[in-house]
């Protein structure tokens, strides 16, 4: 599973100079940093990816993309219904499990049933937004809150 979350940035850990490279962004929201994550079918969290909060989810997945597990298939939310998307998936071997958006022409065709197990990662998200210092980040660097991530997340899902 592939999917993307917010994670609010405090007022201390946004000061405006030098805000790109601290992966902050600015969306209706507020300030946030955006985390893009895969997941294997139990929800155990096992590649992610950080940007600003403004960016696409496609951003996130074309990031993701070459380091997919071995899977037979990929669950994803209608943000990631984009025909590129779909033949790269295939082209990997995985069969993409993604509803189709509103505007799409043509109706897109996903096993249902499959796709409720996509909560499993939803829940993913929850259990890391627990942690006080990934829900709000309070980190300036980048690098630091990238491994209170992995840390919160080997606690989590490994231990």
């Amino acid at each position: 599973m592939i999917d993307a979350t917010y994670l609010k940035a405090h007022r201390t850990a946004s000061s405006l100079p030098a805000i790109k490279r601290r992966l902050i962004g600015r969306n209706k929201g507020g300030l946030n940093t955006k985390l893009h994550a895969v997941t294997d079918a139990k929800g155990c969290l096992l590649k992610f990816f950080m940007t600003a909060g403004q960016v696409s989810d496609y951003t996130g997945a074309a990031a993701l993309l070459g380091s997919l597990p071995n899977a037979q298939w990929m669950l994803t939310d209608r943000g990631y219904d984009a025909d590129w998307f779909r033949d790269a998936l295939k082209d990997k071997g995985r069969r993409p499990c993604i509803p189709g958006r509103k505007p799409r022409g043509k109706t897109a065709r996903y096993d249902k049933r499959r796709y409720q197990r996509r909560n499993r990662i939803e829940i993913m998200f929850g259990r890391l937004k627990e942690w006080r210092s990934i829900a709000t980040r309070y980190d300036r660097c980048a690098k630091t809150f990238r491994s209170a991530v992995s840390q919160a997340a080997t606690a989590i899902f490994w231990l």
